[in-house]
């Protein structure tokens, strides 16, 4: 009777995964109002929760794992005392705000030019991709020209994966029309791998609405991916790592970190142990995700654990395990922190998270309703979809770096570089020479020449808002020597520009496989 009664429980608990396994490929799911509400209050909840729960550790921890003895720090007003005295640690929530506030003065089908005018004029400070492309639009590069690699040298980084949470919340069931958002928006700041990191998460986000199954939806959500990218192939080694064993995520760490932390494109992490790129620290989300089975505090610390972009990761963690299972699941001990900031603006918005959980689940009934779904007064039929891929994209094909040299010049010593190679980035910054006297309006303008011709003429505003991230980069020259001179031509005795650093490319050696 014994083994019969086991045989019988056997029987059951599979006819239940098969079911669950089944219900995430209905062509329609029927889920209550608020329900639908519930879980997009936890992905907004568990992105800021994440944030907050990463923050002190960010980028402290570069190529190598923050170790087990190292506490995390959680109390019942951590939340306030970072919106107090750092609100600037929340920028992977203002930043996807933007674009949600966008959609609601303007419709969801808003133009990507509003999005990117009001990204490119916010008064946060950016970084990175997101910096590179506030430059590149505010003098003229517009989107989808503004991510490119050819005119941002940080196109692979991170960036849009931080801020690609709004187009998965408002498409609930719907990872193809999360994608085609992710298109627009994701084009603002990134390209090739660094615009799948986006799209990843939004297919993650969206397929969390339907499925409570993390392994399910990690994988599934891959299919929007081209199989033939870096992104893809990185992914894919972590779901096979796990496979391969589910309890060690150290020993998939260890083989990301072997395989995929060779970057090529991002100036800050050329050279470099820092790494921002988005295929690696998607893949430490997605370590947190699957090793961290469901649990909502383990999931946040192995992808916290995992190192570098430490708050972001967690975040997006804890942003898609939140939408998985509710805001009503996820633990109190965070929710008494969540509570005592949810009515508070976000620094540089006037949203909270009280408004965006009804601004994301208004424009989510919006993108469902527009996509083939129906709605009563408690309940709603998602028209769902399954993931496939988007278009194939990858920055810097063909170049490869192979020296990064100490420069230390400023304008006024008139600046002549000789290299050899296909490509150069030029990192530096404008500065003030008496602090507070020069006027914060004024840009200086350079002309640049490559071979006695002229490539650019520069620009570098000395407001830190309105920067250019890298001096100059030019990439796709012939693979030859070079001679580079900057020649200043307006220039201000108050103001100086400092050229640090020149990072030079070739093509790829015949004998190195980049992978």
């Amino acid at each position: 009777m014994k083994i019969l009664y086991a045989l019988i429980i056997i029987i059951l608990f599979s006819t239940s995964c098969k079911q669950i396994n089944r219900s995430t490929e209905r062509k329609e799911v029927t889920i209550a109002k608020e329900v639908l509400k519930d879980k997009i209050m936890g992905g907004w909840a568990g992105k800021a929760i994440g944030c907050t729960f990463g923050g002190p550790t960010e980028f402290k921890f570069q190529g190598t794992m923050i170790q087990d003895y190292q506490p995390i720090h959680w109390d019942d007003h951590y939340m306030k005392w970072w919106y107090d005295h750092t609100p600037g640690l929340y920028d992977d929530v203002y930043m996807d705000l933007t674009f949600v506030d966008v959609y609601d003065k303007l419709g969801i089908d808003a133009p990507v030019d509003s999005s990117a005018s009001a990204f490119a004029h916010a008064g946060y400070m950016l970084w990175h991709a997101n910096q590179a492309a506030r430059y590149n639009i505010l003098n003229g590069i517009k989107p989808p020209q503004s991510g490119h690699w050819l005119n941002n040298p940080h196109a692979d980084c991170i960036d849009f994966q931080i801020e690609a949470d709004f187009a998965g919340l408002m498409s609930p069931g719907m990872p193809n029309t999360a994608s085609e958002y992710s298109d627009k928006i994701g084009h603002i700041m990134n390209y090739g791998d660094g615009w799948y990191g986006g799209v990843y998460v939004a297919n993650m986000l969206s397929l969390a609405f339907i499925s409570n199954d993390i392994n399910y939806i990690v994988t599934e959500a891959l299919k929007s991916i081209p199989k033939e990218s870096e992104f893809y192939n990185c992914m894919n080694d972590v779901i096979k790592a796990h496979k391969k064993n589910s309890k060690d995520w150290k020993a998939c760490w260890f083989e990301i970190e072997k395989k995929w932390t060779q970057d090529v494109g991002c100036p800050d992490g050329v050279f470099s142990c820092f790494d921002i790129d988005a295929k690696v620290n998607s893949a430490y989300v997605i370590i947190g995700l699957l090793y961290g089975e469901g649990d909502f505090t383990k999931t946040m610390e192995i992808a916290t654990r995992c190192g570098q972009d430490s708050d972001c990761n967690p975040s997006t963690a804890a942003g898609i395990l939140g939408t998985m299972l509710g805001y009503n699941c996820i633990p109190e001990t965070y929710k008494k922190s969540l509570k005592e900031v949810e009515d508070m603006n976000f620094k540089y918005t006037t949203i909270s998270l009280n408004k965006a959980y009804q601004m994301g689940y208004d424009q989510a009934l919006k993108v469902i309703k527009k996509n083939g779904g129906k709605e009563t007064d408690k309940e709603i039929t998602i028209a769902t979809q399954v993931s496939t891929p988007v278009r194939m994209e990858k920055s810097f094909e063909g170049h490869f770096p192979i020296e990064r040299r100490v420069i230390d010049k400023q304008l006024s010593d008139n600046i002549q570089i000789e290299f050899e190679g296909n490509g150069i980035v030029l990192k530096g910054n404008t500065f003030e020479i008496e602090n507070g006297k020069a006027d914060q309006s004024y840009v200086a303008k350079a002309e640049v020449t490559i071979d006695n011709q002229l490539i650019e003429t520069i620009k570098m505003p000395l407001s830190y808002t309105t920067r250019k991230h890298e001096v100059f980069w030019k990439y796709e020259l012939p693979n030859k020597k070079h001679t580079m001179k900057i020649k200043w031509l307006n220039p201000e005795k108050l103001v100086n520009v400092k050229v640090t650093e020149a990072i030079v490319y070739s093509t790829p050696p015949i004998n190195k496989e980049i992978k």
